[in-house]
């Protein structure tokens, strides 16, 4: 049993509106079929469609005002209520109690205590590595549960060896903006990549921050554009994804990118995507702290 969890920050379920749901707006087939034909919407509700579960997740876990990047992934990856332990939300990224909870227990420290092979998928630049090594910058929630675990986190030789891919799948932006010379995908041919590279662990896991970038900067013409460029990787990752042997998880922390406009984030619940034959396993996911204990179950840790 596999488990590919897909991490888009800051991707929430707002309304029905084309003018500030790119949601609405954006092309996306995939993302539609496996909600049992509904947009990713407020409205779409709980539905079980032929390959999918796709459940509205709560990520404020009862504790008032708008949840942040640091509190609400540590709590997917720790199951615990981050946000209630340490009395707010907090972000974006982790403050010293926030990772302090990360560096005690996390799926991924979890996994490779007893043996199994769990790793953070993305590949991140020069700079933004050395700035970490030095302490000028600090890691994300995401990236900390990994590095507590001892995995060193992946670097421009990993993406162009194929060992990983980069935050925004197909290596587009770091080659335009960053003018790295670094392997270029197609949405699709990233996502098989993302299947090929699980095969290789019990839990892989990529993370993707453009989502709640272009959010905050209000650019509805970006948010669609990613919204349609994620719709092909995930097409591509489905083609070729074995649902016997594993499940592919879609989720994220916080909503912002469904109400271009207002730049902040929203109190609204987020989508969560469960594709796999294991998928009712989840069936009665409700919280961002529920993930941990299902994943565990399938993977043998309970």
């Amino acid at each position: 049993m596999r488990v590919l969890l897909l991490f888009l920050d800051g991707i929430g379920l707002g309304d029905d509106d084309p003018q500030h749901n790119p949601f609405i707006a954006a092309h996306t087939p995939t993302l539609c079929a496996l909600a049992n034909g509904r947009p990713w919407t407020r409205s779409a509700g709980f539905q079980v469609s032929a390959r999918a579960l796709f459940i509205p997740t709560d990520a404020q876990l009862g504790v008032p005002g708008r949840p942040q990047s640091g509190s609400s992934q540590a709590a997917i990856l720790t199951g615990q209520n981050v946000p209630a332990l340490i009395g707010e939300h907090y972000g974006p990224k982790p403050n010293a109690a926030i990772r302090q909870l990360l560096n005690e227990d996390n799926l991924f420290v979890r996994l490779r205590r007893r043996g199994q092979r769990a790793v953070l998928l993305d590949a991140y630049p020069p700079d933004l590595l050395a700035r970490i090594a030095r302490g000028k910058t600090l890691p994300s929630s995401i990236q900390q549960a990994a590095m507590a675990s001892g995995q060193r986190l992946f670097s421009l030789d990993d993406l162009r060896a194929g060992r990983a891919l980069t935050p925004e799948w197909t290596g587009e932006e770091w080659r335009q903006h960053l003018k790295l010379d670094c392997p270029l995908y197609s949405p699709q041919e990233a996502g098989r990549k993302l299947a090929e590279l699980a095969r290789s662990y019990d839990f892989a896991m990529h993370s993707h921050w453009m989502t709640d970038y272009v959010g905050h900067r209000g650019d509805m013409e970006a948010a669609v554009r990613l919204l349609e460029r994620f719709d092909g990787v995930l097409a591509g990752l489905l083609e070729v994804w074995d649902d016997s042997q594993g499940v592919v998880i879609v989720t994220s922390d916080h909503g912002n990118v469904e109400h271009i406009g207002q730049r902040n984030h929203t109190e609204n619940l987020v989508p969560t995507l469960v594709v796999g034959q294991a998928r009712q396993a989840f069936a009665d996911l409700r919280a961002l702290t529920d993930f941990v204990p299902r994943i565990a179950q399938l993977l043998g840790l309970e």
